[in-house]
């Protein structure tokens, strides 16, 4: 078993031609890694490029500049995070990254943003990249888009109607990251990590990777396997709250960093995470439930889900200046 590579050509309108095709492809990379990479996927390669190229002239600003956009003074966590700033992985130590994060703006009478819902607000943007807001938000679009088709596409996987999650993408949780990853250090032990172990917690993780490579994928026999760069494809993974909707037919499996093939270089990676509405409701569904038997998981809210997982990993509420979603 590896990652399966899908091409959505055909697939990217509602009705079109190859639906049920790729939702078969879906459902069989679902049941198994839980990842899968996408071509012909309907994001422009230029956008792309751009934001790698701009991922890169962030990182190489100062220090100091980065930090003055800190994501710890920030109440939804948007901005920089340094290095070592975060450890997926309990048993392990600091992730060797740097990050950034941004979304969608909430603004402060949106009531979410009031009712202090974690990551609902405003963004920060580093005024030494005037052009930064702009190329985010164009490929956060771009990305929420690709991540809406994809919630289709599984909902007609599972045997539903292909608007079945339409109504949970209201007011949906939108994390764009930028990473760069130093270069492994030589001789790091067995619990040195350019990001530990984890799963992610939300729905989808659409991710663009430099051709480096680095990303492993546990798979359901416990190997682990290397999710290759592949020219003009993305990743996508899902996160914990798609078991939950299946009643544990589809996975999220765990999955790590390390950039041992870089040559010395740093990797730069660009995942998108998408969560569905805070509010929104998520139950297992009835054709992922045996006649007669008990779903596995309780209904509960996206948030509900989420402080779970917070309380899970962290001990913590979300409100919590050091719980961040991975």
């Amino acid at each position: 078993m590896g990652i399966p590579l899908i091409n959505l050509a055909g697939a990217l309108q509602v009705g079109a031609p190859r639906c049920a095709e790729v939702a078969a492809q879906l459902r069989q990379a679902c049941m198994g890694p839980g990842f899968l990479c996408v071509t012909q996927h309907g994001v422009p390669q230029e956008l792309i490029a751009q934001q790698f190229a701009l991922a890169a002239r962030f990182f190489d600003l100062p220090l100091a500049q980065k930090q003055a956009i800190s994501l710890h003074q920030s109440p939804s966590m948007r901005g920089y995070e340094s290095l070592g700033g975060q450890t997926l992985d309990a048993a392990a130590r600091p992730d060797l990254k740097e990050s950034f994060y941004c979304g969608l703006d909430y603004p402060a009478d949106h009531p979410y943003v009031q009712r202090g819902y974690h990551s609902y607000g405003i963004n920060q943007w580093p005024a030494e990249l005037p052009d930064m807001d702009a190329q985010c938000r164009a490929y956060i679009a771009a990305m929420q888009a690709l991540a809406l088709r994809l919630m289709q596409l599984m909902a007609l996987s599972l045997g539903l109607p292909e608007d079945y999650f339409d109504h949970t993408h209201q007011n949906p949780m939108l994390t764009l990251r930028l990473l760069r990853y130093p270069p492994h250090p030589e001789g790091a032990d067995a619990l040195t990590f350019g990001a530990g172990e984890h799963t992610d917690w939300g729905a989808i993780t659409l991710l663009a990777q430099d051709h480096h490579g680095g990303l492993e994928v546990k798979l359901p026999n416990g190997e682990w396997a290397a999710a290759t760069p592949i020219e003009g494809a993305l990743v996508v993974n899902l996160g914990d709250m798609i078991p939950r909707w299946t009643n544990g037919l589809y996975r999220s499996n765990p999955h790590r960093v390390r950039n041992v093939h870089s040559a010395g270089a740093p990797r730069h990676s660009i995942p998108f995470f998408y969560t569905p509405d805070y509010e929104a409701q998520v139950s297992p569904v009835a054709t992922c439930v045996p006649t007669g038997e008990t779903p596995r998981f309780a209904p509960c809210t996206v948030g509900e889900h989420l402080q779970a997982m917070y309380q899970k990993t962290y001990g913590l509420q979300p409100g919590s200046k050091t719980a961040v979603i991975a």
